[in-house]
């Protein structure tokens, strides 16, 4: 690259820096904080909270890359044209080219970069986290022995215990068990444990209440009694795996067999070719940010800022590639559109940088007349009646 391209490289790549790690850093938080309560009601530690943190980053960076690059990209050549950096070049003799060519560079770069984390990084945490979310549900110990505090672990089902010893020992056991509509279960233990090869709270020395719908409640003293967890801790301790958090090589041949494949076929299609698609908008917003902030323009000229230009329009592709691809999921007609629409406006950028093209602002239906007219001849430009007085 020439000298002034490696400079708009520079500039480009520092303000999509400073952008993106911003933007990065919000969307990481909120992404983080919905599972602040899994960790904490599981007894999960600090690392735990921090590795699963750090495994949703890779499903983040592939959605704020394309706009940080846009807004990279339209504020550093804002900013050169307000410093008449864009006028000199031009006035130069430097053609459209050498602006173009290092923001090109860029956003293919940045499309490699996103394609290699959508298809390979990204389906990998992916797994890891719900793994790792499946493993925090199923650690009813770390649940059940929190002291003096109910814990749900389930719809209908809470446990209580006053006090931990050592071996594992519980004591002052409550259990309430609504699950059934028909009945209510209360069991009370002096102590007892909890037995993980066999998925059960082994209470002993307690009694157990059972209400039924019209009041009756009957009292059941017991010596031992084995509350089975196994149906729960198995349903919990699964990972439901699904088409977006599969690699590239698997949706190109999925295995049949698979129970997520049958229950929904059109969503590991539609994620396949939402995998060819979207690794390409960086590229595309990067021809966006080009067509509306490439040119050098007059401080008193009337424009739209570029960057809201620049990201209305890429706010629009996205909605509308996003809506196709949830589509798809149901029917496959909706495929097509979602080549369709980063293809026609990446042939429009391209075509509007090749002719050398700028983006004015709408003119008014007076000025579309009075412009009509004067084609017409059927009035004379101001230009024109100036000439003839003189």
């Amino acid at each position: 690259m020439k000298l002034i391209e490696r400079y708009i490289f520079r500039r480009a790549a520092v303000m999509f820096l400073a952008t993106l790690l911003p933007l990065l850093g919000i969307v990481w938080t909120t992404q983080a904080l919905t599972n602040v309560n899994l960790v904490t009601d599981s007894g999960q530690s600090i690392f735990a909270f921090l590795k699963l943190a750090t495994l949703i980053l890779p499903s983040v960076v592939p959605i704020i890359l394309p706009f940080a690059l846009v807004i990279g990209v339209t504020q550093t050549l804002s900013v050169m044209n307000t410093d008449s950096e864009l006028t000199v070049l031009s006035a130069a003799g430097s053609s459209r080219m050498s602006i173009i060519r290092p923001v090109i560079f860029l956003a293919v770069g940045l499309s490699v970069l996103s394609f290699a984390i959508d298809n390979f990084v990204e389906p990998y945490s992916r797994v890891a986290v719900r793994k790792m979310i499946a493993t925090a549900h199923a650690d009813l110990l770390s649940s059940v022995v929190q002291e003096n505090a109910f814990r749900k672990l389930t719809d209908g089902l809470y446990v209580q215990v006053g006090a931990r010893r050592g071996g594992g020992v519980l004591q002052g056991i409550f259990v309430a068990d609504s699950r059934d509509p028909n009945f209510e279960l209360v069991y009370y233990a002096r102590e007892g444990a909890v037995d993980e090869k066999s998925s059960a709270l082994v209470m002993k020395d307690g009694e157990v209440h059972r209400k039924l719908p019209d009041g009756d409640v009957s009292v059941i003293k017991f010596d031992s009694y084995a509350f089975d967890l196994t149906d729960m801790t198995k349903m919990a301790s699964e990972a439901n795996i699904r088409a977006k958090d599969r690699d590239l090589f698997y949706l190109l041949d999925p295995d049949p067999t698979d129970s997520a494949y049958k229950r929904a076929p059109l969503a590991f299609t539609a994620e396949l070719h939402r995998r060819f698609t979207e690794w390409t908008f960086p590229l595309l917003f990067g021809l966006i940010a080009l067509v509306v902030s490439s040119d050098a323009r007059s401080h008193r000229e009337a424009r739209v800022h570029p960057m809201v230009s620049a990201l209305g329009a890429a706010l629009v592709i996205r909605w509308m590639t996003f809506y196709a691809g949830n589509s798809a999921e149901d029917s496959l007609w909706f495929v097509p559109l979602m080549y369709f629409v980063p293809l026609a406006t990446g042939a429009l950028a391209i075509h509007q940088l090749a002719s050398n093209r700028r983006l004015d602002i709408p003119m008014t239906w007076k000025e579309k007349l009075s412009e009509l007219m004067i084609r017409l001849r059927l009035v004379r430009s101001a230009g024109a009646e100036g000439e003839s007085a003189s």
